[in-house]
């Protein structure tokens, strides 16, 4: 199977949306051309990077690049190197591998959340099997791993334990948290680990690769990984959204597949017969799903928990990551560089898809 290219323009849509949102402060604006124009670098490297000579791989792998995407973690290695030298070809290296590596890990977590849709197009394991699809994230982290090994030992090592908090994360979400762990902070973990890791390592690698001064990258790392946080958890939020065109999912597709999020935790915190009945009736749900019933059973139940409390909650609570993201900005010079993370924080937090 193969799919045509899209224009440059179309890939970037999406996160030149959220760019305009960051960039519109008065102090911000002029970097706005700035960061397109690192973004088309970046984009041109990925789409020479992710080229593989095999027919085939060559297919699966420009599968979800070709889909679309945000750009949220080159954006961010784009927008971190203007506190140094500007945008490298060291950092366009950089950005291009963990924007990979993000990539590699979708193809993952779809065949491991068994979803059916992704960036609004069926998911790769829908079209080829778990096993290509699991076989195509290998090649993708593969080809990040080369990459990231023309810059040296130091990048070698920010991918490899990148790749390992990753790794961690998904483990930990798929064993689920263990009798002495409070379920709410253990998925506050993962999420830092599946998360929030990949997006305080592009921050870094923007830092590290402008040859900007070493003591901003702490700042940047912590701010990434809240950001990263608040990030996901308003995805939650969204996937319990009644609109899939806008998510690129179907509403409730993590719940369905069993896979807990923040709502379904907070919501089992309450202990009001109301908030407990609605949990039974969705854990009921999830293991007639499982035994082969038709997902659509949960959808009543999945409605009802987006109005429930426990899903604003849960935005309240991604606002509250990215405070967390802001004030650890503090380090940074005052200037449009901070003034654009500080919108980039409040930005993942406040958005519809």
């Amino acid at each position: 199977m193969t799919s045509s290219r899209p224009a440059t323009g179309t890939r970037l849509a999406g996160s030149l949306g959220l760019t305009e949102r960051i960039f519109a402060g008065p102090k911000v604006r002029r970097l706005m051309a700035t960061v397109e124009k690192g973004l088309a670098d970046v984009e041109a490297r990925l789409a020479i990077e992710i080229q593989i000579d095999d027919h085939l791989a060559d297919a699966t792998s420009r599968y979800l690049y070709e889909a679309g995407g945000k750009r949220i973690r080159p954006m961010l290695a784009v927008l971190t190197a203007q506190l140094g030298d500007g945008v490298t070809d060291e950092v366009i290296l950089a950005a291009t591998a963990l924007e990979i590596t993000h990539l590699g890990s979708l193809y993952h977590d779809d065949v491991m959340d068994g979803a059916d849709v992704r960036r609004g197009v069926p998911s790769a394991q829908s079209v080829w099997g778990n096993n290509v699809a699991i076989l195509t994230g290998d090649l993708l982290f593969s080809r990040a791993s080369k990459i990231m090994a023309r810059l040296g030992e130091r990048a070698i090592k920010l991918q490899a334990d990148t790749f390992e908090r990753l790794v961690l994360g998904q483990m930990h979400e798929t064993v689920g948290a263990g009798p002495d762990d409070d379920p709410v902070e253990f998925y506050l973990q993962v999420l830092a680990d599946k998360t929030g890791s990949l997006i305080a390592a592009s921050a870094q690698s923007g830092v590290a690769y402008s040859h900007a001064p070493a003591e901003y990258e702490p700042a940047v790392v912590e701010f990434g990984e809240k950001a990263g946080v608040a990030f996901q958890l308003l995805d939650d939020v969204l996937d319990l959204s009644a609109d899939p065109e806008k998510t690129g999912k179907v509403p409730g597709t993590d719940l369905r597949a069993g896979v807990p999020t923040m709502p379904y935790l907070l919501l089992g915190r309450r202990t009001d017969e109301a908030s407990v009945g609605l949990r039974e009736r969705i854990d009921a749900g999830v293991v007639r799903i499982a035994n082969g019933e038709d997902p659509a059973i949960l959808d009543t139940d999945l409605a009802d928990l987006r109005d429930h409390e426990a899903t604003e909650a849960t935005l309240s609570l991604a606002h509250e990551w990215s405070d967390g993201a802001i004030a650890a900005l503090a380090p940074l010079p005052d200037g449009p560089v901070r003034e654009g993370l500080t919108r980039f924080a409040q930005a993942v937090a406040d958005r519809s898809s």
